[in-house]
């Protein structure tokens, strides 16, 4: 048997890049050109991750940690 037989079958799914249908050897994206625009929107940090400041609390209010 080969690789390709034994890799469980994933869904076709739009690429999150540009919207062709996803390959198997580079899921979830369409090509190698995708997964390093991906990767490079991760180390130029275009892609952020929503957070919640709390500056406001003083140490007294943390209860003694």
């Amino acid at each position: 048997m080969s690789d390709a037989e034994n890799k469980p079958s994933r869904t076709m799914r739009p690429c999150p890049i540009c919207s062709k249908l996803s390959t198997q050897e580079d899921f979830p994206f369409c090509s190698e050109r995708c997964r390093k625009v991906d990767l490079n929107r991760w180390f130029t940090e275009s892609y952020t991750v929503p957070v919640v400041e709390t500056d406001d609390l003083d140490d007294d209010d943390q209860g003694g940690l």
